[in-house]
């Protein structure tokens, strides 16, 4: 799974968009207070975690897009 099925995946399980962020794919403005996020970090690495009171907590870093997205699938369904 790539961001972009994750996307699809999330709007039909109707799984409001403000609770997500998506880089490159689904970046809702204004930003919400809270929400779960899949990014790239650092080199090679993925990353999932939330963005809280103005501040990422990385939760999980993964070797590839494809764990990163179905990390976060699993915790918004």
């Amino acid at each position: 799974m790539d961001r972009r099925a994750l996307h699809t995946a999330l709007v039909e399980a109707h799984i409001p968009g403000g609770y997500y962020w998506i880089e490159g794919v689904h970046e809702p403005a204004p930003t919400p207070t809270d929400f779960l996020f899949v990014r790239r970090g650092p080199g090679d690495c993925w990353e999932t975690g939330a963005f809280e009171r103005g501040t990422y907590d990385v939760l999980t870093r993964h070797p590839d897009e494809a764990a990163a997205c179905a990390h976060l699938l699993k915790l918004l369904v």
